[in-house]
């Protein structure tokens, strides 16, 4: 069975994790992503309006939606003039995603069942 330690930290991992956890659970957020990847990889970004066409939210809600997405280092945005280009670029923030995963699947894996189903 694994420590309490180990268990808290996988608890620090998760409140590390949190703002991309909250920002890939909204289904706007997703659809904004979604958009984003469809464009392929010579997608050299997508301005505001362009999304806004795509996903029909307005364009207050799509900058609130772009603003959670970049704080979370899930997209980046190019400037350009006067011109922003959003882009998705989730290396750092997928990779931590992923040390969170395996950490948990390693603790589960030790923890007696506790479904009451055998």
């Amino acid at each position: 069975m694994r420590s309490d330690k180990e268990i808290q930290k996988l608890a620090q991992e998760f409140e590390k994790n949190q703002k991309v956890l909250i920002a890939l659970g909204d289904e706007n957020r997703e659809h904004i992503i979604l958009q984003m990847l469809k464009e392929g990889k010579d997608c050299s970004g997508l301005r505001v309006n362009e999304i806004t066409k795509m996903t029909n939210l307005s364009r207050p809600a799509v900058s609130h939606h772009l603003r959670i997405l970049k704080e979370a280092g899930i997209i980046k945005v190019r400037h350009e003039g006067t011109k922003n280009y959003y882009f998705f670029d989730a290396q750092e923030s997928m990779a931590q995603l992923e040390v969170l995963a395996k950490h948990a699947q390693e603790i589960m894996k030790t923890l007696p069942d506790r479904s009451g189903e055998k």
